[in-house]
């Protein structure tokens, strides 16, 4: 099935780091925002990091990723894709980033999972001439992979850089 994106990102011109996904599923979609199946270790995972209370409302996500200095979107703006299986994905088209590296002071771009950060390899780096670092995926199915306390471990180490100035 062809799928078009159906969030706008999440930015403003103090977001300093990217972390893009591939598509939202239709769970995230019927939700109305990223990450938004309720098994997605995602918004529980950034509240631990951050120290902060876990967001529940589209709003309160968005409250909490801005005043972090964090960007939201996706690699894609449409696919061919069966549910949310990113192993269907076929005819990719990625979204546009030149609007948003213009306004937002983007140091680091991150992808969640191995489809988000092939697809931004392919598509979007040569274009924008920047990379990426992989953060393993937050999906209920990448939980035998990565149980929660490795996915802390390796999304604290990989963020420290960037997303913990000054906290740690």
């Amino acid at each position: 099935m062809l799928v078009t994106h159906a969030f706008q990102p999440v930015y403003d011109c103090r977001s300093r780091l990217l972390i893009l996904g591939t598509m939202p599923s239709p769970q995230s979609v019927r939700h109305g925002f990223y990450y938004s199946h309720p098994q997605n270790r995602f918004w529980p995972l950034l509240a631990h990091l951050l120290q902060e209370p876990l967001p529940v409302t589209p709003k309160e996500k968005a409250a909490l990723v801005l005043r972090h200095g964090i960007a939201l979107w996706d690699v894609l703006a449409s696919c061919e894709i069966r549910g949310a299986s990113d192993s269907s994905i076929r005819n990719p088209v990625p979204n546009e980033f030149a609007p948003l590296l213009a306004t937002a002071p983007i140091e680091r771009i991150y992808t969640t999972g191995k489809a988000a950060y092939t697809l931004f390899q392919k598509y979007v780096a040569p274009v924008i001439g920047r990379e990426a670092v992989y953060l393993p995926s937050t999906s209920p199915a990448n939980q035998a992979l990565f149980p929660w306390d490795k996915l802390v471990q390796v999304w604290r180490e990989l963020l420290a850089g960037c997303l913990f100035q000054g906290r740690e």
